[in-house]
């Protein structure tokens, strides 16, 4: 079966590539498993040197990563470089921080001399989405390298060349050859890999359904796994909000990478106060966004990744509107070249309406109205996720109260939701388990050890 790298701007095939035979995928994992003997008792130091040889590449290579994604995903250029750029940073916090992270931690526990150290456990298998595909792979490679391990990468199968291109910058590093190698396999090849003894583990970034399956696939091998799945956070708007402010950031996550982003606001829950007037300040605001090729330095939004993608979304804003949803502003698939989507606000959904609970992978806002702040809270959290939410109003006592009542994984107070390497990212529910970044990220693949002198 071909892997296909499809241009959702025109739908052709630009490339195509063989799925792995199950010869090359034993060997493959064979060559990442004889890398590992060698990496795991590599010096913290060399290590740190790697990343950051690794980083300086990433630089230097910034344009041809956005051109990939721009062709592959549809990625505005300018959005491109900025992930590959912010990529690096995840490198350079790692090369400086991963040795104090790892280090051994003396203990004297009833007269013993003991310690807590964090060993490297083997290879872990990165099963990863398109629509960040040089952060979001970076974001688990980098920790769990650093920690020691080695990493087999199966990319979403639309994104093959990014894929292919990350292989090769850690093989023009000073990584060793075969500690990162990718795997150009389908979905239904994920739990055969996992049943190879050198693989120990496996993240998965995507769907609540695809982490399903791969969670159980990891239960049944007694395999360590971290989920990062769906969102549909919660935007919360009170009635005492800087409401510019809150409507130009709103507009900006929903519209951000074609509104197809897990921490995107996705629910905004306002309170009736204001209602009337943020819906209008955020319909300008969405009504402002440049949408174009991907390769013209001016878009700021480009197509969605696929045609398919843009189809399902339809579906969706259309039981969103057969629920009693009334459509402020876009709303449908527009004539024209491209998977393009224009951006959407539908108000009006019930909230306990199943169209108003589901996870939108594009540029549509639902806009829910809350009476009260506890009401507010209360709408946040019934959600079947939890990755992320935020809450806007000038009081920032207040603010932090409030967001700490969120049931999420990460809640901003007045700003945009955004996962950074020194803050632990993941979420709860539906939205998965376990987490990345930070001193939390790097020890989820490690074995901590207790070493003790009797």
């Amino acid at each position: 079966m071909a892997i296909q790298s499809t241009n959702p701007m025109t739908g052709r095939v630009e490339k195509s590539f063989d799925e792995f035979t199950s010869a090359q995928i034993f060997s493959a994992v064979s060559d990442v498993n004889c890398a590992f003997t060698s990496w795991k008792n590599s010096s913290m130091e060399f290590r740190a040197d790697c990343l950051r040889s690794f980083a300086v590449l990433l630089r230097e290579r910034a344009d041809h990563f956005a051109e990939l994604m721009a062709a592959e995903m549809g990625k505005p250029l300018k959005s491109g470089r900025a992930e590959v750029l912010k990529s690096a940073t995840v490198c350079d916090f790692y090369a400086d921080n991963g040795p104090s992270m790892l280090a051994s931690e003396p203990k004297t526990v009833d007269g013993m001399k003991c310690w807590v150290d964090y060993a490297p456990m083997g290879t872990v298998l990165a099963v990863m989405p398109w629509n960040y595909p040089i952060w979001q792979v970076l974001r688990i490679a980098v920790p769990t390298l650093m920690a020691g391990n080695t990493m087999l990468l199966k990319h979403a199968s639309n994104v093959p060349q990014c894929a292919l291109a990350l292989e090769q910058a850690f093989r023009d590093s000073i990584f060793p050859e075969n500690v990162f190698r990718s795997l150009l396999i389908g979905a239904g090849q994920v739990e055969h890999v996992l049943k190879h003894d050198s693989v120990v583990g496996v993240c998965l970034t995507g769907s609540e359904g695809a982490g399903r399956k791969v969670a159980a696939a990891a239960g049944a091998q007694l395999k360590k796994s971290v989920m990062e799945l769906g969102g549909s956070d919660a935007f919360v708007v009170l009635a005492d909000a800087d409401l510019d402010k809150a409507a130009s950031l709103g507009a900006e996550s929903r519209c951000s990478n074609a509104g197809q982003a897990c921490i995107a606001a996705k629910r905004f829950i306002v309170h009736t106060d204001i209602y009337d007037e943020f819906v209008s300040k955020l319909s300008e605001c969405m009504n402002s966004v440049s949408i174009g090729d991907p390769f013209d330095e001016n878009t700021v939004m480009g197509p969605l990744a696929s045609h398919q993608f843009r189809n399902d979304l339809q579906a969706q804003v259309d039981k969103c509107i057969n629920a009693g949803g009334k459509i402020v502003m876009g709303g449908a698939i527009p004539e024209g070249e491209g998977a393009f989507y224009p951006p959407t606000i539908i108000t009006d959904v019930p909230f306990k309406n199943e169209a108003g609970r589901d996870e939108l992978f594009g540029p549509v806002a639902l806009v829910f109205r809350a009476e009260s702040e506890d009401q507010a809270m209360e709408m946040a959290n019934d959600s079947l996720f939890g990755l992320g939410g935020s809450v806007w109003t000038r009081d920032e006592e207040k603010g932090l109260r409030l967001a700490r009542r969120i049931e999420a994984g990460l809640v901003y107070v007045n700003g945009r939701v955004s996962s950074r390497p020194p803050l632990p990212f993941g979420g709860v529910k539906n939205s998965g388990y376990g987490r990345e970044l930070s001193t939390y990220g790097i020890r989820e693949f490690v074995n901590v050890k207790s070493v003790c002198i009797g």
